[in-house]
């Protein structure tokens, strides 16, 4: 079974989103057969690497809030994020353009660690307030999990892995995802949103169950012209 998952590393719901299907996966029998897939989506392409403002100042600025009221929203926000088991440094968090913490991550997927590459920048971003805009944080953040120096310094000083995101995108517009978390599994379910580790369950069980039943079609004997034996006799037409 495969799961992807549309998400940006400046997305906090995303990062909820993930948490929480995490802890559905851990309560899923079949969690082993179980592939997940990060793909990427751009909140704002158009993000400056480099951001003055901070995320209650940018809220404010967004919705026509003050910023107490932003504030506040952002303390809410820390707390759905407390009771999924995450820490979230709102006040520190540093604004960025994430399209290079994108192709950082498709990098990791060549080398079988996207999963472990999408914890890092989401740690580091909302809990680590990091800057994920910074070439020097992401060439740290892929040592960390045993990627080499060189290679993600090289990466990052070229255009490589541009086209994979923007494929990614592009395939986020086809199915007409609009915001994020967006996931699919097995292209046959969707889930908008951070929704409950429950929900991720329940949908994670129908989707296996419906993908180990056959569908037949034409059963012998239904009078379509179909030969076949069953319960210990054969039809003769």
């Amino acid at each position: 079974m495969k799961v992807e998952i549309w998400s940006d590393y400046a997305c906090p719901f995303c990062y909820i989103g993930k948490q929480r299907l995490e802890t559905a996966l851990e309560q899923f029998s079949n969690k082993d057969d179980v592939e997940v897939v990060y793909k990427s989506f751009e909140l704002d392409p158009n993000a400056p690497r480099k951001v003055e403002h901070d995320v209650h100042d940018m809220l404010s600025a967004k919705y026509g809030m003050s910023r107490e009221q932003a504030i506040s929203m952002n303390n809410n926000l820390g707390a759905q994020a407390k009771e999924a088991g995450l820490t979230f440094q709102f006040d520190t968090l540093q604004l960025t353009n994430t399209f290079d913490a994108h192709r950082l991550s498709h990098y990791a997927s060549k080398q079988g660690k996207m999963n472990q590459m999408a914890e890092e920048l989401f740690k580091a971003y909302f809990t680590d307030s990091r800057h994920l805009g910074d070439h020097e944080t992401l060439v740290e953040l892929g040592v960390k999990i045993g990627l080499e120096r060189d290679e993600v310094d090289g990466l990052l000083s070229s255009e490589d892995y541009a086209a994979q995101v923007r494929a990614d995108e592009e395939e986020a517009r086809l199915l007409g995802v609009t915001g994020v978390p967006f996931f699919v599994i097995d292209r046959k379910y969707a889930i908008s949103g951070a929704q409950s580790s429950g929900a991720f369950l329940q949908t994670l069980e129908k989707a296996w169950e419906e993908s180990r039943s056959l569908q037949v079609l034409g059963a012998p004997g239904a009078g379509d012209g179909a030969d076949g034996c069953g319960d210990g006799s054969c039809s003769v037409n």
